[in-house]
């Protein structure tokens, strides 16, 4: 049991989607085990050269480390995740070597998946994606991405599982059990505190240790303690003055030592910076170091110069830095080689499994925002003419956001989908926008006439029965990519000005969006339904299409905040550029604790759509709850029942706020969560219990975890802001 954190367990009588891990594969008889694994290095390591040790601390290639062939020691393939295998890079620079066998299933962003409050998906999730990789030969897969959705405008928050540690938590952990299930390893990224793509290589990030301990740390420490990661990776910027790839305290101080983490500490690509720091500061491997992101190689510069090869090897020989740390880190990557060269099964690559897979997480990711007069679901049956607007009905949103980009198989645009799952409508298609095509690194202008495609789109729409506006964001860069933030909350390429209009001329619109963030909504109350489809991998368009014409009922719940307007999120309160983005490299988390919900609960500031927050194409009924709670644990007791007309999903959540505390505290803390699936006109019992240990705060003056005792408020509900019980209990 995790320190400071446990997972909230969930029982229900019937369609059991509980908050709990899933069992891992066993291992087959012919493995090696631990022991044997360990006595295998302790034989191997004598005989190792200084040399032969320090080649496998850095990359030789893109993306591979050597092995010791003459000791029959294989190579290392690392590549690019964390939601589908990433097509394959030249040996030596950073174009794409054109296969024709390399494409892969595209699954959901990770952003999807914590809307789906789902563990049992995210094991799922882990053991397609493992096969995949396993299948094209890769030891690590990079990803999944946990680091806490602070702002809005990150660009790689599609990466992460958004807001809350606890969720985040919950969702890692099965993931990482699925994905090394199958003998691929995950890395863990990107740790610590890379929260923004402003300044990422730069930015020195000062936070309180209890903010960093109570938010930006339980996710990776989950993932480490309870899913036993075999990697985990640096992140570009600095704690406390040092890079997060060689940080005494983030890497010697917390992961190693006092979470016991045996596996190798990669560096993000060209995140390491100082050869005694990363020898003697926890960066394991090197990779990728002399490159700025997509550029080929500087000048002459080879494999041998990275800071943990032949430099690392002088200052051995000259007595400038021990041996001994030089044979932790060879221990450390002989034992990820062992772990994942260990007779494992030869995977399998887009098959129809893992293609519904994708579709299973993607129909539990879809979240359905508003549905004023359920002008949803749409009745597939009916003739009538749809008109799709929006440049996301047929553009890709796979092949573009940064190293997470991916060579699908294929993918189902919505415009295919809802043609398909429409067959009786007169379904009529105007772009209405166009955001230029997808560069890394810079954001080219549209060549083509807005104004006259915004013109072409309004006048289409006049006759519609109903509009469907596809948009949102995509991946462009500064549009949810990575190297680059986004420079503005509203929609970018004019999006609010077009849906007005169209809503000037049309009444009935439901708008679907694409994002891994949230954006302002100035147009809201003029549009009928919005669905927040994120993005959903090979399967959107069948999903999305499913789910209008009513065959998904969606259940996705919000991972974050919808603020009204930017100035509502925590840090861009204080209209201080050292709070976002930083100045002059440093940058002062004066929120601290207070991030997401926790800051709109406690400083009584409403957001457009609540985290948590997600509608149902039915209604449930939620009665007899009961809170009760022991030295160990609070127990919440209750009864749902789906008094609607078709089955659905709810997702009963558990908060804790501490009444009176000696200390600043939220006013209420997501600590556990069951998601249940109940058929209509069926009811089903519900039992989560939060262990007393997961309400400890970390006191900074004795640097450790404290329980205070005293009076706690237990709030239970569908959201953070639609509490249906609010009880107080006494520890």
């Amino acid at each position: 049991m995790n320190k400071y954190f446990s997972f909230a367990l969930g029982v229900a009588s019937i369609g059991l989607v509980a908050c709990q891990q899933a069992p891992t594969q066993k291992c087959c008889n012919d493995k090696m085990s631990d022991a044997d694994i360990e006595a295998r290095i302790d034989t191997i390591l004598p005989q190792l050269s200084i040399e032969e040790k320090a080649a496998m601390c850095h990359a030789q290639s893109k993306f591979s480390t050597p092995g010791v062939a003459r000791l029959g020691i294989p190579e290392l393939w690392w590549s690019d995740g964390p939601h589908g295998v990433r097509a394959e890079i030249n040996w030596n620079d950073w174009g794409y070597a054109s296969w024709n066998n390399d494409s892969c299933t595209a699954f959901p962003a990770l952003s999807a998946l914590a809307a789906t409050f789902n563990p049992d998906l995210a094991y799922i999730y882990g053991v397609a994606l493992g096969e995949e990789s396993r299948y094209r030969k890769k030891n690590v897969i990079l990803g999944p991405g946990v680091n806490i959705y602070r702002t809005p405008l990150n660009g790689r928050n599609f990466e992460y599982m958004g807001e809350d540690p606890f969720l985040a938590s919950t969702l890692v952990v099965p993931y990482i059990h699925g994905v090394q299930s199958t003998g691929t390893a995950t890395s863990v990224k990107h740790y610590a505190l890379n929260n923004q793509e402003e300044d990422r290589m730069g930015v020195n990030v000062q936070v309180s240790e209890r903010a960093l301990r109570e938010l930006y740390l339980p996710a990776f420490k989950a993932a480490i303690v309870d899913g036993k990661a075999w990697t985990i990776m640096g992140s570009y910027n600095r704690y406390n003055n040092q890079h997060c790839c060689h940080n005494e305290i983030l890497l010697m101080d917390i992961l190693k030592k006092e979470w016991g983490f045996d596996g190798v500490v990669v560096s993000d690509w060209g995140g390491a910076h100082d050869t005694k720091e990363a020898a003697r500061f926890g960066l394991d491997v090197e990779m990728g170091s002399f490159t700025n992101g997509l550029d080929a190689q500087m000048g002459n510069f080879g494999w041998d110069d990275y800071n943990l090869a032949r430099p690392y090897i002088n200052a051995i020989k000259k007595g400038e830095l021990p041996e001994s740390d030089l044979n932790d880190k060879a221990r450390r990557i002989l034992r990820l080689n062992f772990r994942t060269n260990n007779n494992w099964g030869p995977g399998r690559m887009t098959c129809e499994a893992h293609m519904k897979t994708a579709h299973d997480i993607a129909r539990e990711a879809v979240t359905l925002l508003k549905n004023e007069g359920n002008i949803l679901p749409l009745d597939p049956a009916k003739q009538m003419k749809i008109v799709v607007i929006g440049e996301n009905a047929t553009r890709t949103l796979v092949k573009a956001g940064g190293s997470s980009e991916l060579k699908p198989k294929y993918e189902i645009a919505p415009l295919d989908g809802i043609k398909k799952q429409f067959p009786n409508a007169d379904i009529q298609y105007a772009t209405g926008y166009t955001s230029g095509p997808a560069f890394y690194g810079f954001a080219p202008a549209p060549k083509e006439d807005q104004k006259k495609l915004k013109a072409e789109a309004v006048e289409l729409a006049k006759s519609a029965d109903v509009v469907i506006y596809v948009g949102g964001l995509n991946k462009n860069y500064q549009q949810d990519c990575e190297g680059g933030d986004r420079q503005s909350y509203e929609l970018p390429f004019g999006q609010d000005a077009l849906i007005d209009a169209i809503a000037e001329v049309n009444k009935n619109i439901v708008v679907v969006l694409a994002s891994g963030n949230a954006y302002s909504m100035p147009w809201l109350d003029k549009v009928n339904a919005v669905v927040q489809s994120w993005y959903l991998g090979s399967e959107a368009g069948n999903v999305i299409a499913e789910v209008l014409d009513g065959t998904i009922n969606p259940s996705g719940k919000l991972p974050f905040s919808f603020p009204v307007k930017l100035a509502d999120s925590a840090p861009h309160s204080f209209n201080d550029p050292m709070v976002y983005p930083g100045v002059d490299h440093q940058q002062i988390y004066k929120e601290d604790i207070l991030v997401g919900y926790r800051w709109h609960d406690t400083k009584g500031i409403k957001p457009l759509f609540p985290f948590g927050f997600g509608l149902s194409y039915t209604t449930f009924d939620v009665k007899d709850i009961k809170v009760s709670n022991s030295a160990n644990e609070i127990k919440v007791a209750a009864n749902i029942a789906n008094t609607g007309a078709v089955c659905g999903a709810e997702v009963l959540q558990v908060y804790v706020g501490k009444v009176d505390s000696k200390v600043s505290r939220a006013q209420k803390e997501l600590k556990g969560f069951l998601k249940i699936m109940v058929d209509k006109g069926n009811s089903a019992a519900i039992n989560i219990s939060v262990p007393v240990e997961s309400l400890k705060f970390f006191n900074e003056e004795t640097h450790s975890w404290e329980l205070e005792k005293g009076k706690y408020m237990v709030y239970v509900g569908t959201s953070s802001a639609d509490i249906l019980e609010t009880v107080e209990i006494e520890l």
